[in-house]
């Protein structure tokens, strides 16, 4: 049955790097349990945005387990769904805003934009129009995406983990100073996980990731960084279906009838750009969701798809599961209570360690429902940053290999793909990262004599992301 349902001979892997790549990417990712709730919970002024940590921790398990189940079956990728980073931020602004403007229970109001935008994603996976995205990106773009979040990985691994490596000072990134003055236990901590897995690695030792968060988890337990304790059992407090989709709806077409009456007014007078940039917060609020979810999916279903060889003739197959897969876990994650589920880049440290079909999903979205019943493990190694930051950093190492297949020889292929890769980290999301480079392909591809090289569909997302980025400032 395993193998008539993912194929493992014809993938080149065995049930047991299956199950041990399902592990090491969830050990990778554990800690989006309790970074996603404590967004969640919490505004940016520290005030309660009405969801619960527990409710949203509870939400997070069930939307990524889900996902990443569905995403397994369906698709046959080891391609593991969870709450984005940068859509939690996105969704905390929403409710500020929407709480700002006088909404009551603005979270309520938030989820159901989450859940239309989720319900737009899915019906455009139900066409081509997703799948013709990816395959109208060119080889070059494609592996300068996959370099860009190979960066963004280590870059991760490196600073978002808090252990000290890089620093910022006066908002620019740099190196800690004090990097060698070895007093500092979590620089230790990650340094001996670090050497240890890449020492792994470099002897092509099987499982040298999952093996180098064992090893550090280890050490962090017995240097008393990280403790076993709380109580097993589920969380109490939830958010199903609490989310206000008629408050919502009723709040889209009022705004989009002001927008139309303020474009009818100016449509002949010199103001029509004033007026058309007259923005509807729950319009933008839907767009921008659907935009940032669009991209972070297509930029990781490539990088995954790039490191793990799935890629045939420039193109992803089943790609249009994949992409249906990851918008049922949106609007999923949004009648749970969390916001927009995609696709996760931590896949990679699964990949690397061997994974190549959905069984590993299957491993990860099940963990995550166990995460529920064993928090106290989850929190041990995901509330840690320096037990995962090593895996992170190795794989994104891994990941800039992809820089050897860009066309460096043809500028028009290069610069947009070299924009792309130092857009991702730069700007520290993905789908910035992305725009940036698809913005810029078909203008220097256009203007170098080449426009002929360009798939149409590059030249219409290229004037959609121009017109979004001067019309839709949230």
């Amino acid at each position: 049955m395993t193998e008539r349902l993912f194929k493992l001979k014809e993938a080149g892997t065995t049930v047991r790097v299956e199950l041990l790549g399902g592990l090491t990417t969830f050990l990778t990712m554990a800690y989006i349990i309790f970074v996603n709730a404590g967004i969640l919970s919490t505004d940016f002024a520290g005030n309660p945005t009405g969801l619960s940590f527990e409710a949203a921790m509870l939400a997070t398990c069930l939307a990524s387990a889900v996902a990443t189940i569905l995403m397994g079956l369906l698709a046959n990728y080891p391609i593991a769904q969870a709450p984005g980073m940068g859509e939690n931020f996105f969704f905390v602004t929403v409710v500020m805003a929407l709480s700002a403007s006088g909404v009551t229970d603005a979270w309520r109001v938030a989820l159901g934009i989450v859940f239309i935008s989720g319900v737009i994603f899915l019906l455009l996976s139900l066409f081509p129009f997703r799948k013709a995205i990816i395959e109208a990106v060119s080889p070059s773009l494609k592996n300068g995406i996959a370099v860009g979040i190979g960066l963004l990985i280590a870059y991760l691994g490196l600073y978002m983990s808090n252990t000290g490596v890089i620093i910022i000072q006066n908002n620019i990134p740099k190196l800690n100073p004090n990097i060698f003055n070895f007093r500092e236990p979590d620089l230790i901590i990650f340094f001996l996980g670090l050497f240890v897995t890449a020492a792994l690695h470099a002897r092509k030792v099987k499982g040298s990731i999952l093996i180098g968060i064992i090893f550090t988890a280890v050490v962090s337990l017995i240097w008393g960084k990280t403790k076993f304790e709380g109580v097993f059992g589920l969380p109490k407090d939830h958010a199903f279906l609490k989310m206000d989709v008629a408050r919502t709806c009723s709040m889209v077409q009022s705004e989009f009838m002001g927008m139309v009456d303020h474009f009818t007014e100016s449509v002949f007078g010199i103001s029509i750009v004033k007026n058309i940039h007259v923005a509807t917060n729950c319009i933008s609020f839907i767009i921008v969701f659907i935009f940032m979810d669009l991209f972070d999916t297509m930029g990781t279903l490539i990088g995954v798809g790039e490191q793990g060889g799935f890629m045939r003739d420039n193109k992803l197959p089943r790609s249009s599961r994949a992409l249906v897969s990851d918008a049922a876990g949106t609007v999923v994650g949004s009648m749970t209570g969390t916001s927009t589920v995609t696709s996760f880049i931590e896949s990679c440290v699964g990949v690397e360690y061997g994974a190549r079909t959905g069984l590993a999903n299957l491993v990860t979205g099940i963990l995550f429902l166990l995460a529920l019943f064993l928090t106290p493990i989850a929190s041990m190694i995901g509330s840690y940053p320096p037990i995962t930051a090593p895996a992170l950093v190795i794989v994104g190492a891994m990941m800039v290999n992809n820089v050897r297949k860009i066309e460096w020889s043809d500028y028009s292929e290069a610069i947009p793909a070299f924009l792309a890769i130092i857009g991702i980290p730069l700007t520290l999301t993905i789908h910035n990262g992305i725009a940036l480079g698809f913005m810029a392909y078909p203008v220097v591809k256009l203007l170098s004599g080449k426009g002929r090289e360009v798939h149409w569909l590059m030249y219409v997302i290229g004037l959609i992301l121009i017109v979004r980025y001067v019309f839709v400032r949230v």
